[in-house]
């Protein structure tokens, strides 16, 4: 997700701004069932694994139900040179820490058969799978807001790069959502 003004986190790492509904959550859940395996930086790690394992359904609040069982059981593989470890749990299962050769890593795992490999959030790890040609396709939500100040979606990016917009989705919330793929410029 990202705000109009292109912001991918607010300050502190700040993501109360995200519009989110039942819409959406079938989206996410959706969007998961064409995944085998979940990848992130180490920040959203943290953030996932802080929040999806102790997820609890509330009366009226089903939406997100599906959205944790994908989160919490599909394979998670975390790319961090700081972690030491990563931590499982009989919620939050099937995590994998990968500290060196992510591009090898990365290489790897799509030639492996199965469904797609999917990047949630981590903005670091985007930038170097663009970075190294190994991004195929980027699927950015823009959420009608702008917050001002915060984490750019490509910050730090070194080379500059074109899409092609193969499709885009509108959602009543007022979000939407862009499918592109990248290129070298």
């Amino acid at each position: 997700m990202v705000t109009l003004d292109g912001y991918f986190e607010g300050p502190d790492h700040d993501l109360g701004w995200h519009n989110v509904n039942r819409e959406f959550n079938a989206f996410a859940v959706e969007n998961m069932n064409d995944a085998d395996t979940l990848l992130f930086g180490r920040r959203t790690y943290e953030l996932m694994a802080g929040f999806w394992p102790h997820y609890e359904v509330r009366d009226g609040d089903r939406d997100n139900a599906s959205v944790a069982e994908k989160m919490n059981n599909l394979p998670k593989i975390v790319f961090s040179r700081t972690l030491m470890t990563v931590e499982q749990s009989a919620k939050w299962k099937n995590v994998t820490l990968v500290r060196s050769n992510l591009t090898e890593e990365i290489t790897n795992l799509k030639q492996q058969p199965g469904k797609d490999l999917m990047i949630l959030g981590s903005s670091n790890l985007c930038v170097s799978l663009l970075e190294s040609g190994l991004l195929d396709e980027l699927r950015i939500m823009i959420n009608p807001v702008v917050i001002g100040a915060g984490t750019p979606l490509f910050s730090g990016i070194k080379k500059e790069f074109t899409f092609k917009l193969l499709k885009t989705r509108t959602f009543e919330s007022g979000n939407i959502l862009l499918y592109y793929q990248p290129s070298a410029a």
